[in-house]
């Protein structure tokens, strides 16, 4: 992935950008193959020696690409990056020469709407081709010779050692003048500055840095800067089994990332970044608390309507290709507590006036005291139908406790002694309908004796403490059910109904969450294990997608996803940091970390 902090593209192995929607994170692509083929858009520069050797890596500290081609006639770098937006959106690509001569094909194939429209383009002089389809345009600037071809543009050129060859292409809207041309070497040394000063400040100080920066960078360039929300994923529809129909936009900011986000910002030591987030999530939030979404677009877009793309035939012919996310009129309990908590953990790191969303908060209080005892989607979004699900009444409980806490540390005004009374309530509903003393484990939903990965996230949310008996039958009997390969499922999609059919990956949240429930219990050396397993799943160049397919070996679902980068980045906190998230939330004290060998990444 590259991105500007608008949106972002993807680029793959050989060189090819077969993803990118503009100007937006949420626009429509005129760059799809990924979910389809080549005619539905791409731009690939590659070498024309077709048994080049190809590596390719981040630039340390960056968001710049460089994949690197290798023939019998020398070495040549193809440098991708999009510099942090000022106005007009760039994405431009350097082609560097580094040893003898390479010979290179550029063929762009623009296709607007989803792969569906052709734009009109013209030469405006040598250097400069201009791509217009209805509102949209892109200038396209560069000294290698172009030319259209079977309605693609394409050039050849040769890089020899010490020579660069630029390709810089801009969007703009229809109506607007051509962009002045940009230097394409200026912008490279303008970005690198930028990440690597960014990256800097991570305080996060543990073994595991370069995965942690890593991770702190891909969350960054999620984030839409104009507003501060951030994407859950730059993409829609990878599946989550390849062939299947699991098949979801994640290019919206869902609310239940809210404290995850902020703990991970803060303890990094972003707290410019935190308070972005934090105040998108009360513009997004503000309104009548009946009307409050799971989900929201990036400006806090309440329209989310889901529909099928039916031309594209999907990545490996996993079909439909949706746009939009249908699961954003869901009621799904658990966001009322993911907001309270969030906003709780701002005040405690000194992120805004303590007041700050208070009257809002106290109305999302009001509203749940009506609707906690009633069924919903639960936090995996099922189709369905509603049902009583054990974290969800959790997150209720949550709520009104990270109320009283907020109301009590920071001298709030509030019912505190109704709130206490409505936690108490909600606990002993979930201890008495929640908990199965036959497997001596809380359940996915009352009254099943179905498991749930989410549960173990019962003793870092502070519901019970990690030495309570039922927590650690909770966290052994999913560690024994939904375990595959060590790595965690959600739940079991052929026992749990969930609307859908077909079978999925696991979920690298969720085996996240599993490595710090084993440090809460004091397993260090198995939270360690698991950590570093995971951190091996990540592609070469370090970015991580939602799942996990163990049988094939590959990752599954949107790609790079914020969740899997945030949990990856709070994990490292937990094992190393002296700030540690599962303690921040849940107030119970971690055991005391592991000696310096346990956790030496190269063993």
């Amino acid at each position: 992935m590259i991105g500007d902090l608008g949106t972002a593209a993807l680029v793959a192995r050989n060189g090819s950008i077969d993803w990118l929607c503009w100007p937006r994170f949420d626009s429509d692509a005129c760059f799809s193959a990924l979910l389809g083929t080549r005619d539905h858009g791409r731009w690939q520069i590659a070498a024309t020696d077709a048994s080049a050797m190809v590596t390719r890596r981040y630039r340390p500290n960056t968001l710049i690409l460089e994949t690197r081609f290798e023939t019998a006639t020398g070495a040549a770098t193809v440098i991708d990056f999009m510099p942090p937006r000022d106005g007009n959106s760039h994405l431009m690509r350097l082609v560097v020469g580094e040893r003898g001569h390479v010979d290179f094909h550029s063929e762009m194939i623009l296709r607007f709407g989803y792969g569906t429209t052709v734009p009109w383009v013209t030469r405006m002089d040598a250097h400069t081709l201009r791509a217009i389809a209805g509102p949209e345009m892109v200038v396209l600037r560069t000294p290698a010779r172009m030319h259209g071809e079977n309605l693609m543009t394409v050039g050849d050129f040769t890089v020899a050692a010490g020579e660069a060859v630029p390709f810089a292409l801009t969007f703009v809207m229809s109506h607007e003048v051509l962009p002045e041309p940009v230097d394409v070497e200026t912008s490279l040394r303008a970005t690198e500055a930028f990440w690597t000063e960014w990256a800097g400040r991570n305080q996060i100080d543990c073994p595991w840095n370069e995965a942690v920066v890593r991770s702190l960078i891909t969350l960054k360039a999620l984030t839409f800067a104009p507003t501060g929300g951030m994407v859950a994923a730059p993409t829609t529809s990878l599946p989550e089994r390849i062939g299947g129909e699991r098949n979801w936009d994640y290019r919206f900011c869902w609310l239940r990332d809210a404290t995850l986000t902020l703990l991970a910002l803060m303890n990094a030591g972003y707290y410019d970044e935190a308070r972005l987030w934090h105040d998108w999530l009360l513009r997004a939030a503000a309104g009548s608390p009946r009307q409050i979404q799971i989900m929201y677009g990036i400006r806090g877009e309440r329209r989310l309507t889901e529909w099928e793309v039916t031309w594209l035939p999907g990545y490996e012919n996993s079909k439909p290709v949706r746009i939009g996310n249908g699961a954003h009129n869901q009621l799904q309990l658990d966001i009322f507590g993911e907001v309270m908590d969030a906003l709780h953990q701002a005040r405690q790191g000194g992120i805004g006036p303590h007041e700050a969303g208070w009257d809002l908060e106290r109305a999302l209080l009001l509203h749940l005291e009506e609707i906690w005892f009633e069924p919903d989607e639960g936090i995996w979004e099922v189709r369905s139908g509603r049902e009583h699900f054990t974290h969800s009444k959790v997150m209720a409980w949550v709520a009104f406790d990270r109320a009283i806490k907020s109301a009590v540390e920071h001298n709030l005004p509030g019912d505190i002694a109704r709130w206490r009374e409505l936690r108490a309530r909600i606990h002993k509903d979930v201890c008495d309908n929640g908990f199965d003393a036959e497997l001596g484990s809380f359940v996915r939903i009352y009254g099943t004796r179905e498991l749930d990965a989410s549960l173990l996230l019962l003793p870092e949310l502070g519901f019970l403490p990690p030495e309570d008996p039922r927590i650690r039958g909770t966290i052994e009997a999913v560690e024994r059910t939904l375990s595959v390969d060590g790595l965690v499922r959600r739940y079991d999609t052929a026992k749990s109904e969930d609307g859908l059919p077909g079978d999925e990956g696991v979920f690298l949240a969720c085996s996240f969450w599993l490595a710090d429930a084993y440090l809460m219990l004091g397993r260090h050396d198995d939270a360690v294990k698991l950590f570093e397993r995971l951190l091996s799943l990540r592609n070469d160049v370090g970015l991580l997608s939602e799942e996990y397919e163990p049988r094939s070996r590959r990752q599954v679902g949107n790609f790079p996803q914020a969740f899997s980068h945030l949990a990856l980045v709070n994990t490292a906190s937990n094992l190393a940091h002296y700030r540690k998230p599962a303690e921040q939330r849940s107030e119970h004290s971690v055991a005391a970390r592991p000696p310096a060998r346990v956790l030496d990444p190269a063993k």
